[in-house]
């Protein structure tokens, strides 16, 4: 007999009917409480496909909000060019056609403007849709209003082309979002399905909708000559994930609907027309053609609004259903619930005497459960009591399995058998499902970490260890070795002629060049060794153990052989062609580890450099002359430092002149160095140098300080005040420091010590920067923000396109010698199409290397803004630069014919 004492056991001489009301209680607010979950469930349900109705609604009348906006595109595009006279002449247009035309093409536009004003007054009945059509009609009342202005220029009507594009871009995000709570809500397959059906052919008629316009406004672009940007790529590129997205609809009726809409006449007519267009350019399509290709996008549009609303109305209809569903389960619950109460009454009564002496027992148990004790519990008493007490044991059992799984989680054992082991019932359901995600997420963690570890040690592109870790393999390599006594090698790989296929061939077949010569460099090698890829074209072998050097020579001579065999590769335009890159292979190795990683690939890349400039196709040995010269580059660095610390540069400064007055307008400062024992050095020179360390930012301070601090002493002595017209100072700024964090502070220290206006300071930076380190377009744009202007040296000669002009942080734009010097017609016509260019967007252009009278005559018809070159004169030191500022006499008088006049002196390199 149990003799224990319990708060949860009723004393000795409790009546009878204590008992009775506990077990008449217990069952009743148990059956009430599964009723309660129940109904809330079933409630929630209710809620949950009613919101999801109402957001199926919502993102189907967003969907074709977004696509009548984009269907405006073609009607305002049409009446602003039909009214426009130039826009007309541009493309072709008759005068008569244009006038005639012009009044359809408004009715056209009114019935666009109608339909979008329905679409967007039924999205705003919507609660989830109100908010983005109530911004769109407001965006929509400024676009139409600027577009319906008759005198409405091309960069203005650009402008509404590119608004009514983002409002149909916030509309499609909005319909996209109120597919995401649809399918976010608790619904039943059936309804995710149909919502998924549905947001599938939302997509298809948002990308549908914008294929039409996107692409004649490429074609035109094209054919015209000015830049086209990337939305015809993207909206084409968007429409053929929309069409193969199509494939995983679910429903039967959807996808045959689709099928006869994607083999209709109007549809396969439209898409041969503007899928083919693969190319950079393409021929602007008839006034006919273009006819009917608006009414095949119109009729493709209307099949596709078709299959849109019966996938909407097949998805509203599956939520309804699932309300209706709940609803119903609702009530049965309710009933069912009653009936459980009323039996659990009468059982309870009647089993009430023989359960009664055995619920102490029990009672204690379960107390010593709930505290934590995980013990065994006896079936013992009347056949209820021995209900609930196995019961109890059952639980018991069921908690120890949870608890051998959460230790097995705890301990990282997640392969453990137990975790696979489901509790019975909705509990244990419930329960090992949260322990499977706990197990997959732990899972999906450490896969990520892994996936994250080799992204970060592993090029992209190729597959092959990058920089980082080839150095962190190159000195595990290193170490080995010193253990060993035995040799490291290392090939230096840098292709050739890399850079004319990237130009001939895009740079689409570069990315496959890169990766059919780094499958060949991993063929070539051994088992045991590893191929790394630098980064652009260099690649590294890293070769362990090495027995002798002649091995090694004849490995990258095998290598040399293999990387010259022809890839065929497939270019922009669709066709395959066979390319041709060579390698150049610099040999360096190491013994006992006498050399850390980056030391040895230094050397390995000063022979394939020697290679390189032997003849290319070869390999070279680094040796002592390659020593010699690395060390001779050391001594330059450590001169420069010296002579910047203290203080034995100077500066030159070259005129920059206006072409309409012929007056000075600017310096451009140009640093010297007359180095002890070397003479006057080329600024290529030790600039290229500086260029490899951090050394180049020492040397823009020094520049900017000594350039701001004489233009500002010019000033002074002329009697200029801080707000008069001055000339400008251009200091060329490195790819490196434009980069650094410090650059702007740098930049706003030499303006604060000299006193000089900021718009007086021009900092010059070329092309490549913008493409090697794209933080430095952040550091121009905090440098613009303070009145500093930007411009772009040497252009013409890197990669940025004329298109990209506009939307970089710049104020003038420096054309590089060699397009000014050329007599080819094509480099002419390009001269003078980058100097309109510039001028439509706002720019200054000045032209560089201006050194015969024929240069100045082309650049004075082409409207060019300013000249620098030997023609008006050559850097200066400070001292006559500072006279001619104070002269104001002209630069250019007048020149005799230009055949009569000797040849100018070579220009000197780039940054002199």
């Amino acid at each position: 007999m149990n003799t224990g004492k319990s708060s949860a056991r009723p004393g000795r001489g409790t009546p009878l009917w204590s008992y009775l009301v506990a077990l008449v209680l217990v069952p009743l607010l148990g059956v009430g409480g599964l009723v309660a979950l129940i109904v809330g469930r079933a409630s929630a349900d209710a809620a949950d496909a009613e919101r999801a109705e109402q957001a199926v609604r919502a993102a189907g009348l967003l969907a074709n909000a977004a696509s009548a906006v984009d269907q405006e595109v073609l009607p305002v595009l049409t009446v602003a060019a039909l009214q426009s006279p130039q826009m007309s002449a541009s493309l072709g247009v008759p005068t008569l056609f244009a006038r005639a035309a012009v009044g359809a093409a408004r009715e056209g536009l009114t019935a666009a403007r109608d339909v979008t004003d329905t679409a967007l007054a039924d999205a705003l009945g919507q609660p989830m849709g109100a908010g983005a059509a109530r911004a769109a009609v407001d965006a929509l009342e400024d676009l139409r209003r600027q577009a319906d202005d008759p005198a409405i220029d091309l960069g203005e009507l650009t402008a509404v082309y590119y608004g009514l594009g983002e409002v149909a871009d916030g509309l499609a995000t909005a319909q996209r979002e109120a597919a995401a709570v649809a399918t976010a809500s608790d619904v039943s397959p059936a309804t995710t399905a149909a919502v998924r059906d549905a947001d599938l052919a939302a997509r298809l008629v948002h990308a549908g909708s914008r294929q039409l316009p996107q692409f004649l406004g490429w074609t035109f672009s094209t054919a015209a000559g000015l830049p086209t940007g990337d939305d015809w790529p993207v909206t084409r590129d968007a429409w053929t994930a929309a069409v193969a997205r199509m494939g995983d609809l679910t429903d039967p009726a959807l996808a045959a609907a689709w099928e006869d809409l994607r083999t209709s006449p109007a549809a396969q007519t439209l898409e041969a027309a503007v899928q083919g267009a693969a190319g950079t350019t393409a021929a602007v399509p008839a006034m006919t053609a273009i006819t009917g290709l608006i009414a095949d996008s119109v009729e493709r549009g209307a099949a596709a609004g078709d299959l849109l609303a019966a996938a909407v109305d097949r998805a509203v209809a599956s939520a309804a259903d699932d309300r209706r569903a709940a609803a119903v389960e609702q009530a049965v619950t309710v009933v069912v619930g009653a009936l459980i109460a009323l039996v659990a009454v009468a059982v309870a009564w009647w089993v009430a005497r023989g359960v009664a002496r055995s619920l102490a027992s029990v009672a204690g148990h379960a107390e010593r459960i709930s505290h934590g004790s995980l013990v065994e519990v006896p079936v013992a008493g009347p056949r209820e009591v021995r209900t609930i007490s196995g019961a109890l044991g059952d639980a018991v059992g069921s908690l120890r399995r949870i608890q051998d799984q959460a230790a097995a989680v705890a301990r990282g054992d997640l392969d453990s058998p137990t975790l696979s082991d489901a509790l019975p019932g909705p509990l244990g359901e419930v329960v090992h499902a949260s322990v499977q995600q706990l197990v997959t997420s732990l899972q999906q963690r450490d896969r990520l970490q892994s996936e994250l570890a080799h992204q970060a040690a592993h090029d992209p592109l190729t597959g092959l260890p990058n920089r980082a870790q080839a150095l962190l393999l190159t000195n595990a390599a290193l170490a080995r070795a010193q253990r060993s006594g035995s040799m490291v090698g290392v090939l230096f790989v840098d292709l050739d002629g890399f850079k004319a296929v990237n130009d001939r061939a895009g740079h689409a077949a570069g990315d496959a060049v890169l990766r059919a010569v780094a499958g060949r460099l991993s063929d070539g090698v051994r088992s045991g060794d590893t191929v790394c890829r630098l980064g652009g074209d260099e690649f590294v072998a890293l070769i362990e153990p090495l027995e002798d050097e002649t091995a090694l020579v004849a490995l990258a001579e095998r290598l040399v052989a293999a990387v010259a065999e022809d890839v065929l590769v497939t270019t922009a335009s669709g066709s395959e062609v066979a390319v041709h890159v060579g390698a150049s292979i610099g040999v360096a190795f190491a013994q006992d580890g006498e050399l850390d990683g980056e030391a040895l690939v230094a050397q390995a890349d000063a022979a394939a450099y020697l290679a390189k400039a032997r003849g290319k196709g070869r390999v070279e040995i680094f040796d002592d002359v390659l020593r010699g010269q690395m060390a001779a580059r050391r001594d330059l660095e450590a001169g420069l430092r010296s002579a910047l610390d203290e203080d034995r540069l100077h500066v030159h400064y070259q005129p920059v002149v206006d072409l309409d007055s012929g007056r000075l307008t600017g310096y451009e400062a140009l640093v010297r160095w007359d180095r002890p024992g070397h003479g006057v050095m080329a600024p290529a020179d030790f600039v290229a140098v500086a260029e490899l360390s951090d050394l180049v930012c020492d040397l823009d301070r020094w520049v900017l300080h000594e350039a701001c601090r004489q233009l500002a002493s010019w000033r002074a002595e002329a009697g200029v005040g801080p707000g008069d017209a001055g000339p400008t100072m251009a200091v060329n700024l490195s790819g490196r420091h434009l980069a650094d964090p410090r650059v702007v502070g740098d930049v706003l220290d030499a303006l604060s010590a000299s006193g000089l206006p900021a718009h007086l300071l021009v900092l010059e930076v070329t092309e490549t920067v913008l493409v090697d380190a794209p933080v430095a377009l952040q550091h121009m744009r905090q440098l613009r923000a303070h009145g500093i202007e930007v411009a772009i040296d040497d252009f013409g000669t890197g990669y940025t396109s004329i298109g990209q002009l506009g939307l970089l942080p710049v104020t003038t734009l420096k054309i590089d010698r060699s397009f000014v010097a050329s007599a080819d017609p094509a480099h002419r016509s390009l001269l003078s199409l980058m100097i309109q260019t510039a001028h439509t967007i706002g720019l200054t252009v000045v032209a560089e290397g201006v050194e015969l009278p024929g240069h100045l005559s082309q650049l004075r018809s082409d409207d060019c803004d300013r000249a620098q070159g030997y023609l008006m004169a050559r850097p200066m030191p400070a001292g006559d630069a500072g006279s001619l500022y104070r002269s104001g006499r002209p630069l250019l008088p007048v020149w005799p014919e230009p055949e009569q006049v000797p040849p100018a002196p070579s220009p000197v390199p780039a940054g002199a």
